[in-house]
């Protein structure tokens, strides 16, 4: 039984190095072709140029980015995220209710009181605000 479970360890760790080893090994390979002049690098003025979903760039420099999307996407992705928590809570509430008594409940409103009071804060700092 305890061979078994350092033999997921195992695969964990193949997994890991293929994983880093890959990605490493096609810039390193990239890398090598370019000092061996087998990989093509002729820039051009089209090449160089900003190329935004198929649309000439009316200026030519970037333009600068409100921060606060990204702020809002951020915010967004953190609160989704920890939705998903509680959909396997939900569905398996019943079986560890049984087991667990209302230290399950009293858990999840735990949980759900720290999303709010995250929500609270950003709401107040402005972060929720489009203009």
């Amino acid at each position: 039984m305890l061979d078994d479970y350092f033999r997921q360890y195992g695969y964990i760790a193949i997994f890991a190095a293929i994983a880093v080893a890959v990605p490493v090994g096609m810039l390193l390979m990239s890398w090598a072709l370019s000092l061996l002049k087998i990989r093509p690098q002729m820039p051009s003025a089209v090449k160089e140029s900003i190329y935004e979903c198929g649309f000439e760039t009316l200026t030519g420099r970037w333009s600068q980015f409100n921060f606060r999307f990204y702020g809002f996407a951020l915010l967004f992705v953190i609160f989704d995220v920890e939705v998903i928590f509680l959909f396997p809570w939900a569905a398996s509430y019943g079986y560890m209710s049984r087991h667990f008594g209302i230290f399950i409940l009293l858990e999840m409103l735990v949980f759900i009181a720290i999303l709010i009071i995250g929500w609270l804060y950003a709401w107040r700092k402005g972060s929720l605000e489009w203009s």
